[in-house]
């Protein structure tokens, strides 16, 4: 993902992006360990498209990222 991208999406985008890269962190971690992963450079792929999430989040002045994804969170389990 381009940074170009990013800083295209809404702030409440990013968040859901954010939550849905760091799902496909753990599963491709969760690969790794098992030995399954057909591609190993997916996972440094995720974790700089994460990085630039992040980046993009914090020159928008969010301070209370982890809080607000938690938050978001919580909300999407209890639509389940």
């Amino acid at each position: 993902m381009e940074v170009s991208q990013i800083r295209d999406m809404k702030t409440e985008e990013l968040y859901l992006e954010l939550e849905r890269l760091r799902r496909r962190a753990f599963d491709l971690r969760s690969q790794a360990v098992t030995e399954k992963l057909q591609d190993p450079s997916l996972l440094t792929k995720t974790q700089r498209d994460i990085a630039r999430l992040l980046t993009v989040l914090g020159e928008r002045g969010e301070t209370r990222i982890e809080q607000v994804e938690h938050h978001m969170e919580a909300l999407a389990t209890k639509k389940r």
